[in-house]
């Protein structure tokens, strides 16, 4: 199989359903934000630490649905869908982490050591994410657990930088005004 079709080349791609759209179009910016924020989250694994690394893999394979999700504008009962299962699965992680966590007590600057810094960057382009999903949404189908699962997401994210800082030592900083 070669990875070139020249079928892109006009400016145009395939969804999944194999109609034709502008590559600039809202449903293409929406999942190929997601897939940014894949990427990103890939960069930063192996974390070294087991639990947030485990968690990072499944997030991956929840981002791969997204996408597929947000490619079929008009999904069968045998699509890959966001659930609200999977919505309930980054909750969990995010009560997990908040339990080793010291409580938040003003607004931090993204940052800290190398894997703490990535996730932030990894949640910064996961709530661009989530603003493609709801500018897609304005007028065209979107399943709406996609579109939480991007919220909750950038939450998870945000802990998890918070806890890997933490566990590396690197002391949070709030700004100053």
């Amino acid at each position: 199989m070669k990875i070139y079709t020249g079928r892109g080349d006009e400016g145009m791609t395939d969804l999944r359903d194999m109609s034709r759209v502008s590559k600039t179009s809202p449903r293409i910016e929406a999942y190929g934000t997601v897939d940014e924020v894949n990427a990103l989250v890939g960069s930063v694994r192996p974390t070294g630490y087991d639990d947030i690394d485990e968690k990072l893999e499944r997030i991956q394979n929840h981002l791969h649905i997204v996408q597929a999700d947000f490619a079929n504008p008009d999904p069968e009962d045998d699509d890959p869908v966001i659930a609200e299962a999977h919505v309930e699965e980054v909750e969990s992680y995010i009560d997990d982490v908040e339990e080793e966590l010291e409580p938040l007590q003003s607004f931090i600057l993204p940052g800290g050591g190398d894997s703490g810094a990535k996730l932030h960057h990894a949640r910064a382009v996961s709530r661009r994410a989530e603003r493609r999903a709801v500018a897609l949404a304005t007028d065209q189908s979107v399943n709406e657990q996609a579109i939480q699962y991007l919220n909750r997401l950038s939450d998870a994210l945000f802990v998890f930088a918070r806890l890997v800082n933490q566990r590396d030592g690197v002391p949070e900083e709030s700004p100053t005004y």
